[in-house]
């Protein structure tokens, strides 16, 4: 049986720039990196307050990056949804999506390099 969550992994072409994506725009903090046993080059990320870790890896022989649109997301909680946008598009990355008011909040989304999205979710404040 499942314990719990540890990481999920998600496969890029040019790691260097995910890795300053999530450090310099997401504030979250790489943990270790590594070459595994058959060449990918792994990167570990972690947010503050969880425990799951985000696995970023560039494993040229599995062919092209292709992400769909809407296939999947990662969903951060920030604690101010206008003061991150307003960061985050000065670092070139602005909004992809809203802010829009949701039952609980605010969401949005921003595009990571090579086209996954982040959600973006504000709670408690609506406005």
């Amino acid at each position: 049986m499942v314990k719990k969550l540890l990481h999920t992994r998600y496969r890029v072409k040019d790691l260097e720039k995910t890795v300053s994506f999530y450090k310099d725009v997401l504030g979250l903090k790489e943990i270790r990196r590594h070459t595994s046993g058959r060449g990918s080059q792994l990167v570990f990320f972690k947010a503050p307050g969880s425990e799951e870790e985000i696995e970023i890896c560039k494993f040229d022989e599995s062919g092209p990056v292709i992400v769909g649109p809407d296939l999947t997301h990662l969903a951060f909680e920030v604690d101010d949804l206008e003061a991150f946008a307003r960061e985050a598009d000065a670092k070139g990355y602005p909004l992809s999506d809203g802010p829009h008011a949701s039952g609980s909040g605010k969401i949005a989304f921003i595009d990571a390099p090579e086209g996954y999205e982040i959600e973006l979710i504000e709670r408690g404040r609506v406005g």
